[in-house]
């Protein structure tokens, strides 16, 4: 009987990994969607534009942690009605504002957020992890771990919800890149209630390698946002990016219109196996304005249908 050597059994835990890795590539599936202000009128255009899924802001008067259990449930029947997934909800808030009513005032507001995902089935909430400008960051990871764990995690507990923070450096925020994470993820652990919305044009304008992030990161990320950022060399050359007077050298655009690497960022999601929601943010200002009333723009829509059609290159329907 021949012997079993070293690199036999090696070679077969590679070939095992590689049939697993190729495994996943071939049944990536993940949802193609959209981050949008709700209206019966949106979500009769993604279902008709052939979209999967939907992130849904948290806004006053239109998604409003206060609705009765009847509204909510004909947003639910609306939304899965379309054929599409409800992936999370969005509220931005500065969950450690230094001031004492505008941090009583966020919490709460936040909490209720958090309820009205439960009341929803939706299993993320978007954020920002919240700052206190200008103190030092294990000052400010200190405070968030406190606030999130005294008035966030009892009920993400009972409403199975985990928080996501995107990574916007013009927010309350400090998860705004690997130094952030890393300090945030240190502190709060294997904790099954928070993790990143990602979103890797706020990397790019921030000078960062977004594919690298996904990489290091990929374990921590539950839903992502498709946006793209425009680097305005000529202007970024002759101006740098501290001008003497406000310039603007970059802009937010639709994928395929700026810098990100979406071949690479995908084959990142790929290899991970990631079978979320991959929701467009269209913050593109060439096909605004965004709303009328609660609607999408036709402008608007025109951007939405170009970014799915260069998507679908990539992301399998």
């Amino acid at each position: 009987m021949p012997s079993i050597t070293r690199r036999a059994v090696l070679g077969t835990v590679a070939a095992a990994a590689g049939a697993a890795a190729q495994s996943r590539r071939r049944n990536w599936k993940p949802k193609l969607g959209v981050t949008a202000r709700y209206s019966e009128a949106n979500i009769a255009f993604l279902r008709q534009e052939g979209f999967t899924s939907v992130q849904l802001g948290v806004e006053n008067g239109i998604l409003d942690p206060s609705m009765p259990d009847e509204r909510i449930e004909r947003i639910r029947q609306s939304v899965s009605g379309a054929g599409l997934y409800l992936s999370s909800l969005l509220m931005i808030q500065n969950h450690i504002a230094p001031d004492s009513a505008a941090r009583e005032r966020a919490i709460s507001e936040f909490r209720g957020a958090i309820q009205l995902a439960g009341r929803m089935g939706v299993p993320y909430l978007s954020t920002s992890s919240g700052t206190m400008p200008g103190r030092p960051l294990a000052e400010q990871v200190k405070e968030i771990v406190r606030v999130y764990t005294d008035n966030y995690f009892p009920l993400c507990q009972q409403h199975k919800v985990r928080i996501l923070w995107e990574p916007w450096a013009g927010g309350p925020n400090i998860a705004t890149g690997p130094v952030g994470y890393d300090a945030l993820f240190g502190a709060f652990g294997k904790s099954p209630y928070v993790g990143l919305q990602y979103d890797p044009s706020h990397l790019a304008w921030q000078m960062m390698d977004p594919v690298q992030a996904a990489r290091d990161y990929v374990d921590h990320i539950f839903d992502v946002h498709l946006k793209d950022t425009e680097i305005m060399w000529p202007v970024l050359r002759r101006t740098g990016i501290n001008p003497p007077a406000p310039v603007r050298w970059w802009r937010f655009r639709l994928p395929g219109f700026g810098c990100v690497d979406w071949k690479a960022f995908f084959t990142v999601l790929m290899d991970a196996g990631y079978q979320g929601a991959m929701n467009i943010e269209h913050e593109d200002e060439l096909y605004y304005p965004p709303y009328a009333g609660n609607d999408f723009t036709e402008p608007f829509k025109t951007g939405l249908r170009i970014a799915h059609r260069y998507l679908r290159q990539y992301v399998p329907a």
